[in-house]
């Protein structure tokens, strides 16, 4: 090489680009939760009402299977959730031992203002790229997703 050419750049480290991802999605998940929480719902607490919009009522059990939660950490939830009158819970009929969780009025209120809270803020951090850096960052998303999908299948 002569004294007026350079190296080519060193490719970044794997591992460094990926703790670089997992701090930037933090950092932007902290912030939709903080933004979420101001509207009067956490990101935690919205999946949960999301879910029972989706499904409508559901057993606890079911909620915990579908959020992937402990049975404990559910019931816990839903009852922060039944203070704050979002949720109701009812025995089963066919088995009193079973509760069953259901939205409310004014969970669907709830829900509705946590999620536009949540929109608003994603729009603002994302806005800020052009649309060829969103559709960059689309096509990079979806490939590490193909990625993470290969590198942990058996």
């Amino acid at each position: 090489m002569s004294k007026h050419e350079t190296a080519p750049p060193a490719s970044p480290d794997p591992a460094d680009v990926g703790l670089r991802f997992l701090a930037v999605a933090h950092q932007v998940r902290g912030a939709v939760d903080q933004h979420m929480a101001a509207a009067g719902l956490s990101l935690a607490r919205t999946k949960l009402l999301r879910l029972l919009a989706q499904r409508g009522a559901l057993h606890q059990a079911e909620l915990a299977e579908a959020l992937g939660q402990a049975p404990r950490s559910v019931t816990q939830a839903v009852e922060a959730l039944e203070r704050l009158r979002l949720v109701t819970r009812a025995p089963d009929p066919e088995d009193r031992r079973r509760k069953t969780v259901a939205l409310t009025d004014q969970g669907h209120s709830a829900l509705a203002a946590g999620e536009q809270a949540g929109v608003r803020i994603l729009q603002r951090i994302f806005g800020a790229l052009d649309a060829r850096q969103l559709t960059r960052l689309e096509e990079l998303l979806a490939d590490t997703g193909e990625a993470t999908r290969r590198s942990c299948t058996p």
